[in-house]
């Protein structure tokens, strides 16, 4: 942890506490990913843990894309389905407008 904070800034001292505070976060994290990855490959029928499930399960619980987790392909954008009620509402509403 100490060279990790070393490379970011030279000149920063942290405290113990603190030190342990993160490295404990650090675990949990790691744990709650690992436990998550493994549900995904048991679901896949694998007795291994891969790439794919690391990568989903942080895709899916924290929202994030981890540059060079995985692969590096270009995640197409998803568009949100418009329902036909929804494009009726906004008629309506688009109708009542107009009329003022």
């Amino acid at each position: 942890m100490a060279d990790l904070i070393r490379d970011i800034d030279p000149n920063i001292h942290m405290e113990d506490e603190v030190e342990e505070i993160l490295l404990s976060y650090i675990d949990e994290f790691v744990d709650r990913v690992l436990n998550g990855a493994s549900i995904i490959a048991k679901h896949r029928h694998v007795s291994n843990i891969e790439v794919k499930d690391v990568q989903q399960f942080i895709n899916r619980n924290f929202n994030m894309w981890v540059p060079g987790l995985g692969t590096d392909e270009l995640k197409p954008y998803k568009r949100s389905l418009t329902t036909e009620t929804h494009k009726q509402r906004l008629a309506l509403i688009r109708k009542a407008l107009k009329k003022y």
